[in-house]
């Protein structure tokens, strides 16, 4: 499905005589800021064309990315509901983050998310980019700070829009669930050029794409619905008891009323006696929020003369998900409210007086109750995203030149629904004017009075001022002397803020993520490529980079290319890279988050994750990350049909910056025990933490890439295409100053599976193309369960375009076709969201039209 550029290119340098016969044009590939015809260049360029776009049949640029086999984990989509950054999709390249993957869009950066993904990821929202516009998308699947910055240590995707259109095209997609979910998605594209370069000196092409799809919920799907998994490894009956006094789970606080019903509370955690009031958690999760998109991409160029075109193009993307937040909020002896003028947490007392109706004892009663009459807490994401930018490129004096100002920026505005108002929760807490032993008898009035809604602004902008030029400086013998510099000037700002109600301590519960933050950046590099002799070339980069919060950093790169025989290409990159901390991490910001975690000396449900408050603050003191980065590849090509490309990568980061895990605070309370607040039952209530310059992290493995195709025959023509990548190591202290663990093939920095593949194949034949294609992601060690090992999960997805004349195709797709389940993990309570999808089989019909 995806065929790598060094593979195309590896062919034709294997046959000379073919390429000869084309003119090749001077261009520009990603990681490089030198024209050349040697598009094949020492490091590895996935090329993901838009004909190949299409045969994939999904709708979205962050399904075709997150797909590749390169995404080794750490990613997130839309299923990550619980975050900050709800609806929006990144890619994390070799399992480093998405912070230290670079997105451009025309090789030019674009403005991060409006706020932080996981407290302190700053990274590109792909749900806001567009994909009706998107001629071909380029991975550079090597670190390239030396030529673009700080974010590219694990690689670049290059988003490259058409520059030109002939014509008019449309297309309708229209798909739903096969297994009774209740989830339809919708699609619709239209693309547009005018003009021509050569003939008439100017064009400009308009692209507008739109997508709705329905909110799936965990009670849609038949196998999650029950949130009874006791049937697997590690696994239980996940409901939650709620609605007791005295902070025993049996001692009952009314009986049934809503969704509570009465269990066995060994169901729910084994060795437990008595019974329980419990509900099901399934219709208070979402697994996939329900999104409106717009994408629109308009791009101009003006030939000024003949060596000088000036350029503009203008993006913007409107998303929106809505998503159940949560269930009703649950009261007891954990709930806080925020405190401004203190930047702390303030402890709401949840106590019955004496002559509550509901306390029928001589003194005040604790308890724990779930306000279900207030309904589930929603929450609505609302995102605007624009770039645009300006420029003019050109020759001069022998010199390809290009300057470009670009402003970019991203705003959210995020609401929520049937949170509570503290002030009003301690008045009707005082007076007994709400019941919460049997919530039917509360009147609308004091319902409204308990629920609140809030809005949570949050912006990030970007301004960049970029210049490059270059030149051949000399025509050696085994060939020309290429150079390259450039100069780049930008300023990232990223103002999130919390809503008001949070910051006068009105709602209960809060969830902060503050940052106010501005740093400006300035950089300087070179590039030079020397032909050293026949078929073997060295090039050479340097970047000098100056951040005006923590100082400057050099980034190197040195690279061989050998074409040591038409069919055999050698290759190899060493360099030197860096990720800056980014604004949450170094500027003043804070922090409150929720999480779960498994506390195996908590006293009610030791084997069930524990929601608990995390407090993180950011660090002025931090340092940048430095990598080291080592690639070596081999490009066979032994006929026109078959090419395979073996590529080794190696990057090893010193001074990584993260927090302590929750795991490592807990099994080191006894040392630390300032990190963790436990409630008078002996439960976690909040994990202190900091972000520090943890230690050494060492990344390796290798990709695979596969090109064969078959020549034509009667029955048609075949073409297979596969990449393979293997993670062989993972390793980064559990904390700081322990020796490393290996994370590969576990979930101890995340799921990192060790193998994940992408092969297609496709089969042309008359007036129809179909396209197999399997997708597969190993398996990987539970650790949090000894001895628990998920299993594999092997995909397949299918696409038949039929084309029914000259200018309509018409296409059946099909994801997922033998409706495989993602597989369990007793660590998230089901499956990990970042390697798996619940939906199951999917089907759709789209018509493409062009005029």
């Amino acid at each position: 499905m995806f065929k790598p550029l060094s593979i195309t290119l590896a062919i034709a340098a294997a046959f000379p005589h073919f390429a000869a016969a084309q003119e090749v044009e001077r261009v520009i590939v990603t990681g490089s800021n030198i024209r050349t015809t040697q598009k094949e260049g020492a490091s590895a360029v996935q090329v993901i064309t838009a004909k190949e776009l299409a045969a994939t049949g999904k709708s979205s640029v962050a399904d075709i990315l997150r797909s590749i086999s390169a995404n080794s984990g750490n990613s997130y989509n839309e299923q990550y509901t619980g975050s900050f950054s709800a609806g929006t999709s990144g890619l994390s390249l070799r399992g480093l983050g998405q912070q230290n993957t670079l997105i451009l869009v025309n090789g030019k950066r674009v403005a991060s998310y409006a706020t932080a993904q996981d407290l302190k990821e700053t990274f590109v929202d792909l749900n806001s980019l567009p994909m009706a516009a998107v001629q071909r998308i380029e991975v550079l699947k090597d670190g390239a700070s030396s030529v673009y910055g700080s974010d590219a240590v694990a690689g670049v995707v290059n988003i490259i829009l058409y520059k030109e259109f002939k014509g008019t095209e449309t297309s309708v997609q229209v798909g739903s669930s096969t297994q009774g979910t209740g989830q339809t998605e919708k699609s619709a594209s239209l693309q547009t050029g005018f003009g021509n370069l050569d003939e008439k000196g100017w064009s400009v092409v308009f692209s507008l794409d739109a997508l709705k799809r329905d909110k799936l919920q965990q009670s849609d799907v038949d196998w999650l619905a029950g949130s009874d998994f006791r049937n697997q490894a590690g696994g239980s009956r996940t409901w939650v008891p709620t609605n007791y006094v005295n902070g025993d789970a049996t001692q009952l606080l009314g009986g049934r009323q809503g969704p509570l019903e009465l269990l066995p509370y060994g169901d729910i955690t084994p060795g437990k006696t008595g019974q329980v009031l419990a509900y099901n958690p399934s219709p208070y999760k979402t697994l996939i929020p329900g999104i409106k998109r717009v994408h629109s991409s308009l791009r101009g160029t003006l030939r000024l003369n003949e060596q000088t075109e000036a350029y503009a193009d203008l993006l913007y993307g409107y998303s929106q998900a809505d998503q159940t937040f949560a269930a009703p909020l649950s009261v007891s002896s954990g709930l806080r409210a925020w405190n401004n003028g203190k930047q702390a947490l303030d402890t709401i007392p949840v106590l019955l007086p004496v002559g509550h109706p509901n306390n029928p004892t001589a003194k005040p009663l604790p308890f724990t109750a779930t306000l279900f009459d207030l309904g589930p807490r929603m929450k609505q994401d609302k995102v605007d995203f624009f770039r645009a930018l300006a420029g003019v490129k050109g020759s001069y004096l022998g010199w390809d030149y290009d300057v470009s100002l670009a402003h970019s920026g991203s705003k959210l505005k995020e609401t929520v629904q049937n949170f509570v108002n503290r002030y009003e929760f301690e008045k009707v807490l005082a007076d007994g004017s709400y019941n919460f032993a049997d919530q039917s008898k509360n009147s609308e009035a004091v319902r409204n009075r308990l629920r609140l809604s809030t809005l949570r602004p949050a912006e990030s902008k970007l301004s960049v001022v970029d210049f490059n030029a270059s030149k051949e400086l000399a025509d050696l013998p085994a060939g020309p002397l290429g150079f390259a510099f450039g100069a780049q000037w930008r300023r990232e700002e990223m103002d999130s803020n919390t809503s008001t109600a949070v910051l006068s301590g009105t709602e209960l519960r809060p969830a902060i993520n503050i940052i106010k933050g501005t740093r400006d950046v300035s950089a300087l590099f070179a590039e030079l490529n020397v032909p050293v002799v026949k078929d073997l070339n060295v090039n050479l980069a340097a970047r000098a980079d100056h951040y005006n919060d923590f100082g400057n950093a050099f980034s190197p790169k040195g690279s061989v290319r050998y074409q040591a025989a038409q069919w055999l290409l050698l290759r190899g990159t060493v360099s030197r890279g860096f990720r800056a901390p980014s604004l949450p991490e170094i500027t003043n910001s804070t922090s409150v988050s929720y999480g779960s975690v498994l506390d195996p000396r908590d006293p009610v449900a030791p084997n069930q994750a524990r929601g608990v408050t995390n407090i993180t603050a950011a660090n002025a003191k931090l340092n940048p990350e430095r990598s080291t980065n080592l690639n070596l590849g081999i490009v066979l090509a032994p006929s026109s049909s078959t090419s395979v490309a073996i590529d080794y990568y190696r990057i090893k980061t010193k001074g990584v910056i993260d927090t302590e895990t929750a795991e490592n605070i807990i099994a080191t309370e006894a040392q630390f025990p300032g990190k963790i607040v436990r409630d008078g039952q002996g439960r976690i209530l909040t994990l202190y933490r900091q972000y520090a310059n943890q230690g050494d992290r060492l990344v390796s493995g290798f990709d695979i890439d596969l090109r064969q195709s078959f020549a034509a025959q009667p029955w048609g023509k075949l073409s297979l295409n596969a990449q393979l990548s293997r993670v062989l190591k993972f390793e980064q202290p559990l904390a700081l100053g322990e020796a490393a663990t290996n994370g590969a093939g576990t979930n101890h920095f995340g799921s990192i599976p060790k193998w994940r593949g992408v092969t297609g194949l496709t089969w042309d034949y008359a007036a129809f193309t179909s396209t197999l294609n399997w997708n597969y992601v190993d398996g990987y060690q539970q650790v949090s369960n000894e001895g628990e090992r998920v299993k594999p999960v092997g995909t397949v997805d299918l696409t038949v375009a039929w084309k029914l004349n000259p200018a309509t195709t018409l296409s059946l797709i099909v994801q997922n076709l033998t409706d495989k389940r993602p597989s369990w993990d007793s660590s998230t309570s089901f499956f990990d969201y970042t390697q798996s999808d619940p939906r199951g089989r999917f089907a759709a019909v789209k018509l493409n039209y062009k005029f």
